[in-house]
């Protein structure tokens, strides 16, 4: 016998769950939906202002390097990804590394740009776990200024890098991946070469 109150389709606790998994799709949507969004937005700074404004140089890198101590009782793997954002060639020569803490090392990526013209484009680095992000030092990147490559042009970048020591014990691998993508046209980063050169510096 039905309890006052109740429905055949189970009542009251279906359609709060129905309600809450709808709210839980929406959000799940949402946030697809703005890691999407994200490349484009820079693409559309970038086009705009024609300068450097996604990836700041680290200044006091080197010097970091220099002053800290390797931490030669821990080890963490690096490991390498690259994502290209339109018809380029872009890989890491290697997929991954195991590295101290304090140790400076380095790893090289290839970019050729497979198109019949000059391309310009801007690489854009985030790291897993998000935490790690501020840890991971670098002294040298491709991506601190736009790159210009000529018609199927291949050139190789190295990015120079060492790992805070502070960085959390539970992290034991930190995943480096950059987005490679189209910025602007030649004409426009070319006017506006003197701000870009003042940003990446």
């Amino acid at each position: 016998m039905k309890k006052p109150g109740t429905h055949d389709d189970g009542g009251p606790a279906r359609g709060e769950n129905r309600r809450m998994l709808g709210k839980l799709a929406v959000i799940i949507v949402l946030m697809f939906g703005f890691g999407y969004a994200l490349v484009p937005m820079y693409r559309a700074i970038c086009e705009v202002t024609g300068i450097n404004v996604l990836t700041k140089t680290d200044d006091g890198a080197a010097e970091f390097a220099r002053n800290t101590q390797v931490d030669a009782s821990r080890t963490v793997k690096v490991v390498f990804d690259a994502n290209a954002r339109g018809p380029w060639h872009f890989r890491p020569v290697q997929s991954s590394m195991e590295v101290h803490p304090g140790e400076l090392a380095t790893i090289t990526y290839e970019i050729a740009n497979q198109q019949d013209r000059e391309m310009i484009a801007q690489a854009i680095p985030s790291y897993a776990p998000m935490e790690a992000g501020p840890h991971f030092k670098k002294l040298e990147c491709f991506c601190f200024s736009q790159q210009d490559l000529k018609a199927h042009e291949a050139r190789q970048f190295p990015v120079v890098f060492v790992i805070d020591p502070k960085l959390p014990k539970s992290i034991h691998t930190i995943t480096l991946s950059y987005t490679f993508f189209e910025v602007g046209s030649p004409a426009a980063v070319s006017a506006a070469s003197p701000a870009a050169g003042k940003e990446g510096s």
